[in-house]
């Protein structure tokens, strides 16, 4: 069912033979089943997964049905680019993002395009994020990754593996939750997730549900996990109810959470609702730790499985750190490499793993599609960063030097997109990129990784991806091997 906005424009679920008139060029897989439509051979857990399968094999867009929904794909370099023209499109709140309404509403993820929250609250924490407020974050941030360091040194000394994706939620839930609402979780004193991260992982993965259920079967199939949802969405309000309900009646941090309740919109003098803050709390919560905890968890997982790069990483960490104890902002930003390695792990493996764009008017896609004012199309992320006329034949493989400076200007624009794309863009994108190196910078000087020589790399779906069941060994460095690569010596070790 639809409604429609002040725009004349539907919103909810619109399905594509209602906005591409000519949908018979676009090729869908074979053996479509009537009524079911596309669901020979596909698994209901890893939608994205199949997708991309389809998508090898029909080409840069296609289109696939499901109980009378049709969605169009798109993940060629030259179309992507023309979805990301702002002036011809705009975000697309469809699908997995849609489902997550009843709990975000109108925060800066989830908002339609004509809801004015969403420009009040980007005008209003844009600020939050310059490099003046990422100065102040970053001794906090420097804190949490320590809280980390000192379970894996436990874990180490036991012996034993450390569970990445779970120490890796841990660890930036703590970030954002202590860095943009003055909040700490306990997440590294507890021997089980907390269970706000339960609870977010029930909404996401309900949302994701959602997408692949018939819709009048919904009701019958999902009454159990309906009702979980309904549990987990309360926890969540209630959770942020007392952070907000905790700093109405101390003194403030200068915090993102201060930003929400206390500032009033530079030119309108407009101040976010009660509602409204909790909805965006909510978004940053979920958001500011979900996609960052698996990019993370990624680029271990790669940089395990590929020495020579995680040396030549850990290199340049002894170089630009030092001997120092603890490396300022700025020094982060020079671990170039690292981040180089964080971009090839988000490449492959881009934890917000598709976007959707709507057509403000009438027009063409390549010059062959007809779109009517609305349509939408979903970019698959991971596939546009593995098209092969953008990043060559071996676009599978992991290269960090794909990023290195002279080929990203080679590139042409739009080729990379992990973070969406145009005005809707993810506001914290600095936030997590700064965070996500130091915390690599400092596991690397730290640790030798061992990957687990039996696992092959499971991706979990759940609207974000994350490695799944991924375990690392872990072998402490001592100092006498950072100074020595440090000067540039090789490093003797044991057994060479």
């Amino acid at each position: 069912m639809t409604e429609t906005t002040g725009t004349a424009l539907p919103k909810g679920f619109r399905s594509a033979e209602l906005g591409w008139p000519e949908l018979h060029r676009i090729p869908h897989p074979p053996r479509r089943v009537p009524l079911a439509g596309d669901v020979l051979g596909v698994n209901v857990r890893t939608p994205l997964q199949d997708s991309m399968r389809f998508g090898r094999r029909l080409g840069p867009v296609f289109r696939r049905k499901a109980f009378g929904k049709e969605i169009v794909f798109v993940w060629g370099a030259d179309l992507a680019a023309e979805l990301a023209d702002e002036s011809r499109f705009a975000k697309h709140v469809g699908l997995g993002v849609a489902n997550l309404r009843p709990v975000a509403g109108d925060g800066l993820f989830t908002a339609y395009n004509h809801e004015p929250n969403w420009q009040l609250a980007h005008d209003v924490l844009a600020p939050g994020f310059s490099r003046e407020a990422m100065e102040g974050y970053h001794p906090m941030m420097l804190a949490v990754a320590e809280r980390l360091t000192d379970r894996w040194d436990r874990e180490q000394t036991a012996g034993r593996g450390v569970d990445v994706p779970g120490d890796m939620t841990k660890l930036t839930l703590e970030t954002i939750a202590r860095t943009g609402f003055g909040h700490d979780f306990g997440s590294f004193e507890r021997s089980r997730p907390h269970p706000f991260v339960n609870a977010m992982v029930g909404t996401l993965t309900y949302a994701q549900r959602l997408n692949v259920v018939p819709a009048p079967l919904a009701p019958l199939l999902l009454r159990s996990a309906f009702r979980r949802n309904e549990a987990d969405m309360a926890f969540l309000n209630r959770t942020v109810d007392a952070v907000v309900a905790a700093r109405q009646t101390s003194s403030g941090e200068g915090d993102l959470l201060d930003r929400m309740l206390e500032t009033a919109h530079p030119e309108t003098g407009e101040r976010l609702a009660p509602e409204n803050v909790r909805r965006q709390v909510i978004t940053f919560l979920i958001a500011g730790h979900e996609t960052t905890s698996g990019a993370l968890s990624f680029a271990l997982h790669y940089l395990s499985r590929h020495p020579d790069v995680a040396a030549r990483a850990r290199a340049e960490v002894d170089r630009v750190w030092g001997d120092t104890d603890r490396p300022g902002y700025d020094q982060v930003a020079k671990l170039r490499y690292v981040r180089r390695v964080l971009d090839e792990s988000l490449r492959l493996w881009p934890t917000a793993p598709a976007f959707a764009r709507e057509a403000r008017q009438d027009t063409v896609l390549g010059g062959v599609h007809p779109m009517r004012q609305g349509a939408w199309a979903l970019v698959l992320t991971p596939l546009l960063h593995r098209d092969p006329e953008v990043w060559g034949a071996d676009a599978e493989k992991f290269d960090p030097d794909r990023f290195d400076a002279q080929s990203v200007r080679a590139r042409p624009a739009h080729t990379f997109k992990p973070w969406g794309t145009g005005a809707r863009a993810c506001i914290g994108r600095q936030f997590a990129l700064h965070e996500a190196t130091l915390v690599l910078g400092m596991l690397l000087r730290r640790y030798e990784l061992r990957a687990d020589p039996e696992y092959r790399l499971r991706v979990a779906e759940r609207l974000t991806l994350m490695p799944e069941g991924l375990r690392l060994h872990l072998e402490r460095r001592v100092p006498a091997e950072r100074e020595s690569s440090a000067l540039g010596r090789p490093v003797a070790r044991a057994g060479d």
